[in-house]
């Protein structure tokens, strides 16, 4: 019995020593990564087995011969202890990195949906309460005047409008963020998207003084889903003419390249101040430009008159369709361009 305690103090002081410097080395590594942590712990532990080992050996008075056995195989199955201990180490770092990922992505869209909230509740506010005022001054006689009550079921009429759009933006876009939205791809003319696209804008850009252009020919036929890549190209229009200032131009260009078909919608907006294009298409962002759109600018035509989501609802059903939308500025405007895979290069119409 006793030989056995003393060959258990014997491993228990090698362990300890071999612990003792393990835990300076990892104090002094504590602001390093955890694969590193991970390593220097199962060299501590795989070290205190040998040493306790080695130790134990020298006072069995062991001969050389066997002494050198159990230290090839102690060392032997240490190697392969830290092999697979580095293994998971690896995996164990690649979890975590992947969880704070998780993470981030996580705190990214509970901001997004705050602020969606709030700058719907915003725009869903303000109508609603010039609503019922005019609902209530026409219910209670204080407005009489033919031409008045008119223009008061006009803004009524265009107010619902606007609400309208707000709530089909949102469905639209609680879609495609869940995942449901089916895509019944067919050969589509792009040339037609574009044409009944400006048609659709004209008002809007009538009014507000802006001249749409668009090639005469040339355009590519794209495979895609033909409602949804006529939101994209109006919702892109829209968002141009109403950022345009009067007697400015967009110009509406497309191609293809490379297995892909590009289609660009050109401003001359002035620009999009270069902390700002990174989140241009952000949920409900709008930039510096008041909350509210200005009655002149939008009308029941317009898609891009709800919560500042028609620029979110292109990103989504452009990737949706395997494709990337981008935004950079040119000399007095900006430029949004969407690529997404061709059909067929050699077609045009």
């Amino acid at each position: 019995m006793s030989d056995l305690v003393l060959i258990g103090l014997y491993a228990l002081a090698a362990g300890a020593v071999v612990g003792v410097v393990g835990e300076v080395a990892l104090r002094l590594l504590r602001n390093r990564s955890i694969i590193l942590h991970v390593c220097v712990l199962l060299t501590i532990t795989v070290a205190s087995v040998v040493a306790g080992v080695a130790a134990v050996a020298r006072a069995m008075f062991l001969s050389a011969h066997d002494l050198q056995v159990v230290l090839i195989t102690v060392a032997a199955s240490a190697a392969v202890s830290l092999g697979v201990g580095a293994t998971f180490g690896h995996r164990l770092a690649a979890a975590s990195v992947w969880a704070t990922q998780a993470r981030e992505r996580e705190r990214q869209l509970e901001a997004g949906r705050r602020d969606l909230v709030a700058w719907v509740s915003h725009d869903l506010r303000t109508p609603l309460a010039g609503l019922r005022a005019m609902a209530e001054a026409l219910e209670d006689n204080i407005v009489q005047d033919p031409a008045t009550v008119a223009v008061y079921h006009r803004r009524i009429r265009i107010e619902t409008d606007r609400m309208a759009s707000l709530v089909d933006d949102l469905f639209e876009l609680s879609r495609i963020n869940a995942g449901a939205l089916r895509l019944a791809l067919s050969s589509v003319p792009l040339g037609d998207i574009v044409s009944d696209a400006i048609a659709t804008t004209a008002p809007l850009a009538a009014r507000r003084g802006v001249r749409v252009l668009a090639r005469e020919s040339g355009w590519p036929i794209v495979t895609a889903g033909e409602p949804e890549l006529s939101r994209v190209v109006a919702n892109l229009l829209v968002n141009s003419v109403r950022y345009t200032p009067p007697d400015g131009t967009v110009v509406v260009d497309a191609g293809a390249e490379r297995g892909e078909v590009w289609l660009a919608v050109s401003d001359t907006c002035g620009g999009i101040p270069e902390d700002d294009l990174p989140r241009v298409f952000d949920v409900a962002f709008r930039g510096e430009r008041s909350r509210t759109p200005a009655p002149q600018d939008d009308g029941p035509s317009s898609s891009a008159a709800g919560g500042g989501l028609g620029l979110a609802i292109v990103r989504g059903l452009v990737e949706a369709h395997g494709g990337h939308v981008g935004v950079r500025n040119t000399g007095n405007g900006c430029r949004f361009e969407v690529r997404i895979p061709a059909s067929s290069l050699g077609n045009r119409t």
